[in-house]
């Protein structure tokens, strides 16, 4: 068999380095450089987001007012501009109305946001024939992407009807607003045609991702655990009876970083470079790290560190409740990031409180990878984690995750045994206070009373490989099982063994 390089457009709301608020941003990046670099012709799409207008360089304007035609009752016009990452063939596309991206903060607004990606779902098809891009797939990553598939099965053309897949990357997350807070009789079925564009109060109901589920020609979620998972009603966020009817068409995959960006070795953001065959070096990140969140600086203080969005979700309800008895432990605690205001505050009087044990600082990307590096353990005790991509750096910078058996961690973290030396963490399984701190003191007694068993612990976290390698041909694979089911679906069986041999 052939091999068939494919065209690919991957869309969404983010696009690290132009743009980035979580792990969507860094996946849509790094998937769309690892799939060009085997060869396929890869393009993205993101909204032209009001922080580009100040990246440099800057995107070049390459189409202005290009005509939008959202239904049969609202138009509106599109400029579209160019840019690329380096080192890669990856071109870069980003769309925008000024109203509804360059000119709005901020970059999401649950009350504006189902309007504002309807017009953006809405001009991926005439983006693509503007610019003479015809794909084999697009894929659609996330809420903000979902109705794209729904798009094409009202629109497709002989000229133009790509195979497309839906990719969930947190579920919780399905339209603008809040699902739940739309009365259960009013809320969107997914079959019915969608509401013209200036009917606002019916456009903030649109459920996108339930319809991203209902007409993409495959479904993925970012770790095999999660499709369990969100197939479950513990879990589905109100969409597991779909996803079940469709779990011949849903595919887990694991995320990976990129192994070149995320390097000990050559990481400017390190004082000190390290490897996995020489990671003492290592150990002379601490006291950077302890100067940055000023707190003491003592090389033999066990250090714990996170870097995440500070929400529910993440596990802060659990680190509330045990941080006062963190404080009366030996160990330091320093946390990189932003959100909910109410742990925010909590943060600010333990500073306070214990200002040589615990550190709080916004999240700053150059600084990112010293808190993996310069801590010993790496906590993400989260209610529920799709994937996760803090795991997999603190991995590779050798600081020992302490999870929660959830979701994408408990693909990528395995319990550690001091007996056999198996395992690269520690796993806690009930999400309960208890149980994270019962995991932190186990890694405490490990890290002070066995060095040299300490020592092959982090040998094990550094010699891990989550690089993009693997799950790049995985999706390659799947992108050609939906392209051949989409095409089977609209030329029947005759021509299905003439196309299957491309593939």
């Amino acid at each position: 068999m052939t091999q068939h390089k494919l065209k690919i457009v991957s869309v969404s709301a983010e696009i690290a380095p132009f743009v980035k608020t979580g792990g969507l941003g860094e996946v849509t990046k790094s998937l769309s450089k690892a799939m060009a670099k085997l060869g396929h012709e890869v393009i993205a799409i993101a909204p032209y987001h009001h922080k580009i207008k100040d990246y440099s360089p800057a995107p070049k304007l390459i189409h202005k007012n290009l005509k939008i035609e959202i239904d049969t009752k609202n138009i509106l016009y599109a400029d579209i501009y160019e840019s690329g990452f380096e080192n890669s063939t990856v071109k870069i596309y980003f769309i925008d109305n000024p109203d509804l991206f360059s000119n709005f903060e901020p970059i999401y607004s649950s009350e504006y946001d189902n309007k504002r990606f309807l017009f953006f779902n809405a001009a991926i098809k005439p983006t693509l024939k503007a610019i003479n891009f015809k794909p084999d797939i697009i894929q659609c990553h996330d809420w903000h992407t979902a109705l794209i598939p729904n798009f094409i099965h009202k629109h497709k053309t002989r000229d133009f009807n790509p195979a497309t897949i839906f990719t969930v990357h947190n579920l919780a997350f399905q339209l603008g607003g809040d699902w739940w807070a739309i009365p259960e009789n009013k809320r969107d079925l997914g079959t019915t045609p969608l509401p013209l564009f200036s009917n606002n109060e019916e456009v903030s109901k649109i459920n996108f991702a339930l319809r991203g589920i209902l007409y993409a020609d495959i479904i993925s979620a970012v770790s095999e655990h999660y499709v369990r998972e969100i197939m479950t009603k513990k879990f589905g966020e109100n969409l597991d009876k779909h996803l079940k009817t469709r779990k011949k068409e849903l595919f887990g995959i694991i995320n990976g970083i990129d192994y070149n960006e995320y390097n000990p070795q050559t990481d400017p953001g390190l004082p000190e470079k390290f490897s996995v065959e020489n990671f003492s070096a290592n150990r002379k990140n601490k006291t950077y790290l302890q100067k940055y969140f000023d707190i003491e600086v003592n090389p033999s203080m066990p250090l714990a560190g996170m870097v995440s969005r500070i929400t529910e979700q993440k596990g802060f309800d659990l680190l509330i409740e045990i941080l006062p008895a963190l404080m009366k432990l030996n160990l330091q605690l320093v946390i990189m990031g932003g959100g909910d205001r109410r742990y925010e505050e909590v943060f600010s009087a333990t500073r306070k409180k214990y200002p040589k044990k615990f550190g709080y600082k916004p999240f700053e990307q150059k600084r990112e990878t010293l808190v993996y590096a310069g801590s010993n353990f790496f906590l993400m005790p989260s209610r529920f984690e799709p994937c996760g991509l803090g795991q997999l750096l603190s991995l590779r910078y050798g600081s020992i995750p302490i999870v929660h058996r959830v979701g994408g961690l408990s693909e990528t973290v395995t319990d550690f045994d001091p007996k056999t030396g198996n395992g690269n963490g520690f796993v806690f399984s009930s999400y309960k206070p208890e149980s994270l701190l019962a995991a932190i003191i186990r890694a405490l007694e490990l890290y002070k009373n066995n060095p040299e068993v300490w020592e092959g612990l982090m040998s094990n976290a550094l010699k891990q490989v989550y690089s993009w390698e693997l799950p790049a041909n995985k999706y390659i694979a799947l992108f050609k099982k939906a392209i051949i089911k989409h095409r089977f679906e609209n030329i029947g069986p005759k021509g299905f063994w003439s196309l299957f041999s491309q593939y």
